[in-house]
């Protein structure tokens, strides 16, 4: 399993959640990695489509070539980004514009059925707040045929690290990560 934490905030809350779905999949006897994309260099995609042609990777040589090899090796995927004015942060969406190198029929293969959750906190207390996000990642997964496993949003979450002290969120954290475990 393959955690990816799109927060350039290290021991930040979309860490923290990444982590705990990451142990619950542990638990249940996944091997699991987390990847911070703040200690990363992935460029933006510049509309190339080097990558639709099957013959070739991305002409971008940055670190989503290694990315790509994880995504595509991995049982499943745990993408974590909070909420950035009402997207996601910059870090993910980069990455996932980049998940344009599996559209081809060539690539296709390495995700398609993949499940994915996600988990997005946020500083707002409006639920709705995190919708253009949720949506983001189900339009995003279900054009390379990836499957949206599930979720979990958190509001009202400003300070590093305070979801530790949100039991239920944790528990349901470490329940999702089990969840996510082929059996």
């Amino acid at each position: 399993m393959l955690g990816i934490v799109g927060s350039p905030r290290k021991n930040g809350n979309t860490h923290v959640l990444v982590s705990r779905i990451l142990e619950g999949a542990r638990d249940a006897g996944a091997e699991a990695e987390t990847v911070l994309l703040g200690d990363l260099t992935v460029q933006e995609c510049d509309g190339c489509h080097a990558c639709w042609k099957g013959k070739h990777a991305c002409n971008k040589q940055d670190d989503m070539q290694a990315l790509y090899a994880k995504i595509a090796e991995c049982d499943a995927l745990v993408l974590g980004t909070p909420v950035y004015w009402y997207g996601p942060t910059a870090l993910m969406k980069c990455v996932i514009d980049r998940f344009v190198y599996f559209n081809c029929p060539e690539n296709r293969g390495k995700v398609r059925g993949k499940p994915a959750l996600i988990a997005v906190p946020f500083e707002d207390t409006t639920s709705e707040t995190a919708d253009l996000v949720v949506r983001f990642f189900e339009k995003s997964l279900s054009y390379v045929e990836m499957e949206l496993a599930g979720q979990i949003t958190v509001p009202g979450v400003t300070k590093r690290g305070e979801v530790h002290s949100l039991m239920q969120v944790m528990d349901e954290c470490h329940r999702l990560g089990k969840e996510l475990v082929p059996r």
